[in-house]
């Protein structure tokens, strides 16, 4: 499976294939259509609370917030991510939707990277 990543406000490409919003909110000022999501799988998203860590106190660091991130997903969304696993397994491309600005730091990447552990 081909694994990939674009923000919600990039206009979809019929190369995305099944696409997944990986935000716990909606994307400002995108409508459905637009935004042409498969899933909203917002239960694998940082909590609220991890989420408004991330963006107060970015000087923690990327690596930081990763890292709690990744135990958020291992512990309280072990069974949401455990079922996106099951929906995505066998999908031939997947594209996971986020709104952040930053393309290389956001929870977007750490997810790619434990989706692709747990696919093989």
């Amino acid at each position: 499976m081909e694994l990939r990543r674009r923000r919600a406000y990039d206009t979809p490409s019929p190369d995305d294939g099944f696409r997944v919003l990986v935000d716990r909110l909606w994307p400002r000022g995108v409508s459905k259509e637009r935004a042409a999501i498969d899933l909203w799988a917002k239960e694998v998203a940082p909590s609220v609370e991890l989420r408004h860590d991330w963006h107060a106190a970015p000087e923690a660091g990327f690596d930081v917030h990763a890292q709690r991130y990744r135990a958020q997903l291992e512990h309280e969304s072990a069974d949401a991510l455990q079922a996106l696993v099951d929906e995505l397994r066998g999908r031939p491309i997947v594209t996971l939707v986020y709104a952040l600005h930053d393309t290389e730091h956001n929870h977007a990447v750490v997810l790619a990277d434990v989706l692709r552990e747990r696919l093989g």
